[in-house]
């Protein structure tokens, strides 16, 4: 209903803000990593929101950026995950951070957030699986277009996501994609 607000920011108290648009104030909850992004108290300000109703309350959402929307709205398709942990997921990690823990199945960096146990922590990598784009992890690490190529070429090999992501670990970060394959290669077959 609500997709886009922007306004005068009137007031920063974590994890909410409030946003004068056009003499309306709205209250928006955001993730700490749009929080800290966001400009001085009187500023103009734009944020994707998301409008959840429930039977006691009618909560909106804001965020800086579309991926981290779209990762908020994946992440209250699982069951057990709310609203509030799903602001708590995407304050503790990026969402470049929460689809590679996703993709490289790292279910350790998840339980490090507050709120999150084990049992969620694989919820989520089970229900998240592909939905936050199967690479968008693996790039993340993936700093230069080279490293991405290696990864791939990995990959198509048959190596699974974890495994050509530790190999392009121990890589040189300036290596060519020719090399970088040899190297991966050597290393996988230790």
């Amino acid at each position: 209903m609500i997709g886009k607000l922007t306004g005068t920011l009137l007031e920063k108290n974590p994890p909410e803000v409030l946003l004068d648009c056009h003499g309306v104030g709205y209250e928006v909850q955001v993730p700490m990593s749009t929080f800290y992004n966001l400009p001085a108290v009187g500023q103009q300000v734009s944020l994707l929101t998301q409008f959840i109703v429930r039977e006691d309350a009618q909560l909106l959402y804001g965020f800086a950026s579309a991926p981290e929307r779209q990762a908020f709205r994946e992440l209250i398709k699982v069951a057990g995950v709310g609203p509030r942990t799903a602001l708590s997921i995407l304050s503790g990690m990026g969402v470049a951070d929460l689809a590679q823990a996703v993709s490289l199945q790292e279910g350790a960096r998840l339980v490090k957030v507050p709120g999150i146990g084990k049992k969620t922590a694989e919820r989520l990598l089970l229900e998240l699986k592909g939905k936050l784009g199967a690479d968008i992890g693996a790039r993340a690490h993936a700093a230069t277009d080279a490293q991405a190529d290696i990864l791939q070429a990995l990959q198509a090999l048959g190596y699974n996501d974890k495994e050509a992501a530790a190999a392009l670990k121990a890589l040189p970060a300036d290596v060519g994609v020719s090399d970088g394959i040899k190297l991966a290669l050597k290393a996988l077959a230790r």
